[in-house]
């Protein structure tokens, strides 16, 4: 979908990683539920999706419009049955997310806009900083938006049939937002997977969360001026919960004999009780009281460690991978003027391939740990998984996915 995240957490972000395509539906409208039918051909598919489009409002010159032209794209069936056997480490991801030259992109972003982006802030309250963040991670600020018809993408992906149900809801939405008349559909255009603009929502996010911040009487993310994209983004999070202020996360170092069990994203506990346990900021600086924290270990008990606070877990409703979130905090701290992430990743540690940890997980589960699916995605419940059996082994309980783990669970 993206160009930068398109390597790790490969089954996330195929489900739609982009703005609003993993939180809750963000409409009025209840999830559609219409029957599976196969259709024998596009033509078929079309025809019956334009009489349910036209049951819920959408006039029929605004959906013949839409549609004029639109087939079956190859590519975006290519792209969406493409699954990475084989997914970046984390340290790599985020070398990548906070390259120079994304970080001297978002500094020069940062002079050139701003007076837009104080008025941002000013208005939504959200560090600037971030904004700048999510649409470097999205877009590479604006350069590369995605030149498919959103209306093609989304029928595609209907017609394909492996997630209908979605897509169908997303186009319905495209097609709202044409018949609002805040683009045509020539100019309606995104990713692969439907997502739009320059912070890169998905039609449905658009109709909740977009913003005419020029004033000029549309919620425009499509025109080379980011400015509405990047309220919109803004609005987002402020309506997501952002707290003005506080930092989404920082680095800091753990004490002999920590709890690495309690290191845990659902583990949020008060800053004074990090501290009383002797976690401390990385220089060793007490840790600040930004209100309630969890301990982050990305890569297990021998790399970084984070505290994070709610922020943080704002940015996941953006896009509920971690390592997006951990990409757009630590890039904002770098266009901040902050420095690299200080302590040492373990690189030596290779990245296991999608078909071993489809094996991990299915190898816990057959030892008794409830890893909740077999999917190949390293989630909380398989980091749980895995907690569990490190600690009945006598191992650090870091969560952490390695390829000696899966040779002891061989």
């Amino acid at each position: 979908m993206r160009k930068l995240t398109v390597t790790i957490l490969a089954a996330t972000l195929a489900a739609g990683g982009c703005a609003g395509a993993n939180p809750p539906l963000e409409r009025s409208d209840p999830p559609m539920a219409r029957a599976a039918r196969p259709a024998a051909s596009f033509a078929e598919w079309r025809s019956d999706f334009r009489a349910y489009a036209l049951s819920r409002g959408i006039r029929p010159e605004v959906f013949d419009a839409a549609f004029q032209g639109v087939s079956e794209n190859a590519e975006v069936v290519s792209l969406d049955g493409r699954q990475a056997e084989f997914t970046k480490p984390i340290w790599d991801y985020l070398d990548s997310a906070a390259s120079s030259a994304r970080v001297d992109g978002g500094r020069a972003q940062r002079a050139r806009r701003a007076a837009t982006l104080s008025a941002i802030e000013s208005r939504y309250g959200v560090d600037p900083d971030i904004v700048l963040a999510i649409w470097g991670m999205e877009t590479n600020y604006g350069a590369n938006r995605g030149s498919i018809r959103v209306i093609e993408s989304l029928a595609t992906l209907a017609y394909e049939g492996r997630r209908r149900d979605w897509a169908e809801e997303q186009l319905l939405a495209a097609l709202r937002i044409l018949q609002a008349g805040d683009v045509d559909p020539a100019h309606l255009r995104g990713s692969w997977a439907g997502a739009m603009g320059h912070t890169q929502f998905m039609p449905t996010s658009w109709l909740t969360y977009a913003v005419d911040f020029t004033g000029d009487g549309r919620r425009d993310i499509w025109s080379d001026d980011p400015t509405d994209s990047l309220a919109s983004a803004a609005n987002y999070l402020a309506r997501s919960g952002w707290t003005r202020g506080q930092p989404w996360g920082l680095e800091v170092r753990l004490p002999e004999g920590f709890n690495y069990g309690s290191a845990d994203q659902a583990n949020l506990r008060p800053s004074a009780e990090w501290r009383a346990r002797g976690v401390t900021l990385r220089n060793g600086q007490a840790l600040p009281d930004h209100g309630p924290a969890a301990i982050l270990l990305p890569a297990g008990a021998t790399g970084p460690a984070f505290a994070v606070y709610g922020n943080f877990f704002v940015i996941k409703k953006y896009n509920n991978a971690t390592s997006y979130a951990l990409g757009v905090g630590h890039l904002g701290d770098r266009i901040g003027g902050g420095g690299p992430i200080a302590a040492p990743w373990p690189r030596s540690e290779r990245e296991l391939s999608r078909t071993e940890k489809i094996e991990l997980q299915k190898l816990l589960i057959a030892r008794g740990f409830d890893t909740g699916t077999t999917d190949g995605v390293i989630g909380p419940n398989t980091i749980s998984a895995i907690r569990a059996f490190q600690a009945r082994e006598g191992l650090t309980p870091d969560g952490f996915a390695t390829a000696s783990l899966l040779v002891r669970l061989r």
